[in-house]
């Protein structure tokens, strides 16, 4: 079993900074990338920012420069730090991973639970 968490949601005000963690637990060979997306009522969710298994990043263009993603290998965690937020960034935050555990030759796709990121004056 493999299992994302997130966490560092919450409410901030506009221009203030949010720390995102989604660690990765379980059964677990190698992560191949690891991403963060968003998602709010009606729309479909989007891709925010990934970073590879070499350590690539890649960035939608709303976010950048603003945004940052960087991982951890030892501890199997992704984390995005969220600078100069605007109300626009307000979502749900998913972490995805690309995971493959002992054994099994083709990587899995995982989600995590989600994570409420409110930006508001």
């Amino acid at each position: 079993q493999v299992q994302l968490v997130e966490s560092g949601g919450g409410l901030v005000q506009p221009g203030g900074s949010l720390r995102l963690s989604c660690a990765a637990s379980g059964s677990i060979k190698n992560i191949y990338a690891m991403a963060w997306y968003r998602q709010t009522p009606g729309k479909q969710r989007e891709l925010v920012a990934l970073i590879s298994g070499a350590a690539s990043t890649n960035y939608a263009d709303s976010v950048e420069g603003r945004f940052t993603i960087s991982r951890d290998n030892a501890k199997n965690t992704a984390y995005l730090q969220m600078n100069s937020l605007k109300p626009e960034d307000t979502a749900v935050y998913y972490c995805n991973a690309v995971i493959a555990p002992p054994g099994q030759r083709v990587p899995d796709r995982y989600w995590g639970q989600g994570t409420q990121v409110t930006v508001s004056s």
